[in-house]
């Protein structure tokens, strides 16, 4: 972890970052490095004991002392003959100790917070382009990888972990960069990894359903996305979407000023606007206005969603003093992203999609997105994650038997669980199951439905976007869905030339 040359040599004190703690045996605690894990603590560490649903950190207290761990950062005493500093909630207070450690890189620059059930990683995206065009100098962390402005790495998880977060965050303040866009996940704000971060704004892009199996209810994953706006600064501000009903509810409790975006044009319109003037499968063109100012922006990635998006990322650009016409420069250099609505292009006459919709209300966003741009049949091949909440599997068979001409079931990450056992799950939205195909193989699924497509066809491979999988085909080499779509349509081409 990146840290400045007072704490290197003199640490934080947990009596100024956890002030409602307690301290048992010492005055206080003050610390230059700290530590979850008791198998990787070093001499001097504060260990910290993080209570999970399966874990308790607390039982390997006395492991991580016999490793070097000066003191112990708990919810509850354990004599293992160091001082013990008591907290309510650990997972809070590591965060907070990790951006300490960091000298809170937050509080040195703009830090922008997004999260939502669909969009955070597009939007992200979005706004690092649109400050780009700007002329301002930002890092990312989002599902598609981490950068600090100067190197990038593979993203561990949308959201990193407090100390990765801390020392990204402090990577970027070493690089000169102003802002800072930070995609943050339900989980992770379930876990308070956060905390600790100063937002200077927090966007929420919609809030339907998903990770109720983590959640345990809607409700808590609600309060979950909320928790956002806590972080936010004095000065900070929310971008919220006014088209959608789950979002406006956090409105009413907002403390903080809040730029609405939307599409619907209502009585009350939103603060940020946009209206569509074209849209084909690869491009669409949309009129977006702030006051009196209107632009248009043309973007190769289509549909709805896609244009809240940019609206969202619009408003960043726009506090931050930015013209239309500029931040609408930085929303069109985002062509394409991977796995999402990416259109894979090897001159075939119709449309191939690779998109990560792994839910019923994305998956239903991007069928009704790709049927108006559909002359003949729309394809869907896609399946259910394993080891998750099952509810929602029938959901997702509803919607692709109502929005596609003809649907292919097949894996999608399966887990522990019996692949055939979670396309069950998902025929089970069926009035017709046996208008499905089913190949539990993905990739002879991708290559069936492309092999039926004719011209003005489409076919969307959606669930796991990016993300690669081992093929049995290939000796258990890994490909993503983009890759299997792209070497049989090379293939196809070939034969045909």
């Amino acid at each position: 972890m990146h840290q400045t040359l007072n704490q290197q040599l003199h640490g934080v004190s947990l009596r100024d970052v956890l002030p409602d703690g307690r301290a048992l045996g010492a005055a206080d605690i003050r610390t230059t490095s700290c530590c979850s894990d008791s198998r990787r603590c070093r001499q001097g560490d504060l260990f910290v004991a993080l209570v999970g649903a399966e874990e308790d950190g607390h039982e390997y207290a006395r492991d991580a002392v016999r490793r070097g761990a000066r003191a112990v950062l708990g919810e509850r005493h354990v004599p293992v003959g160091v001082p013990t500093y008591l907290v309510n909630d650990t997972r809070y207070a590591y965060a907070r100790v990790c951006q300490a450690l960091a000298d809170n890189p937050s509080q040195h620059m703009h830090v922008i917070g997004v999260t939502g059930t669909s969009g955070k990683t597009t939007t992200s995206m979005l706004i690092a382009a649109v400050l780009e065009a700007g002329g301002y100098r930002s890092g990312i962390m989002g599902s598609l990888g981490y950068s600090d402005s100067v190197d990038s790495a593979a993203a561990s998880s949308a959201t990193p972990s407090p100390p990765e977060l801390a020392d990204w965050l402090a990577r970027m303040r070493a690089n000169g960069c102003s802002h800072a866009v930070l995609e943050l996940s339900s989980i992770a704000l379930a876990r308070h990894q956060a905390a600790g971060v100063e937002l200077s704004a927090g966007c929420l892009t919609n809030v339907r359903r998903d990770h109720l199996d983590y959640h345990g209810s809607l409700l808590n994953y609600r309060d979950a996305k909320g928790r956002m706006f806590q972080y936010l600064k004095q000065d900070g501000f929310a971008v919220i979407n006014a088209d959608d009903a789950a979002s406006n509810r956090y409105l009413t409790s907002l403390e903080c000023p809040a730029l609405t975006i939307g599409m619907r044009h209502p009585v009350d319109p939103a603060g940020l606007t946009a209206t569509v003037v074209e849209r084909h499968k690869s491009e669409q063109t949309f009129l977006m206005s702030a006051g009196s100012e209107t632009v248009p922006v043309r973007t190769h990635m289509i549909g709805d969603h896609h244009v809240y998006n940019c609206l969202t990322a619009a408003a960043i650009g726009l506090v931050n003093g930015m013209d239309l016409a500029t931040i609408a420069r930085g929303l069109e250099a985002i062509d394409s992203l991977p796995g999402r609505m990416e259109r894979i292009e090897c001159g075939q006459p119709f449309g191939v999609f690779v998109d990560n919709a792994h839910n019923a209300d994305s998956l239903t966003v991007v069928l009704k997105t790709l049927r108006a741009v559909t002359k003949g049949k729309l394809y869907c091949v896609f399946g259910a994650a394993g080891d998750e909440c099952k509810d929602k599997r029938p959901l997702m068979g509803r919607v692709a038997e109502r929005g596609c001409d003809m649907a292919v079931l097949t894996t999608n990450d399966p887990g522990t669980e019996p692949p055939l056992s979670i396309i069950h799950d998902i025929l089970d939205g069926y009035d017709r199951p046996s208008r499905a195909q089913v190949m539990p193989d993905r990739a002879r699924a991708i290559c069936w439905a492309i092999a039926q497509a004719k011209k003005g066809d489409t076919v969307l491979i959606a669930g796991l976007g990016e993300q690669p999988y081992p093929v049995a085909a290939d000796q258990g080499n890994c490909y993503a869905d983009r890759d299997i779509a792209r070497g049989l349509l090379y293939e196809i081409a070939e034969g045909e030339a």
